[in-house]
């Protein structure tokens, strides 16, 4: 088993920040409930949780994949 990695946002070329995101963003199950919210509203809101540190970004190597979790 290996470990996930924290990537720090500002490691991040916007671009990957902006698809990782979205990609988080889209997944089933983060629909957001009765408010509707666009993808460029849900996509704000997650980059500002990053940026204020209340979310990470974790990349698993063994699955060559990057998930956002919120911090506790």
């Amino acid at each position: 088993m290996t470990e996930e990695i924290l990537l720090p946002i500002e490691s991040l070329d916007p671009f990957t920040l902006q698809r990782i995101i979205e990609e988080f963003v889209t997944r089933e199950g983060t629909d957001y409930g009765v408010q509707y919210a666009s993808l460029n509203e849900k996509v704000a809101d997650v980059e500002k949780l990053l940026r204020h540190g209340k979310a990470r970004i974790y990349f698993d190597p063994e699955s060559e994949s990057c998930t956002i979790l919120m911090c506790v």
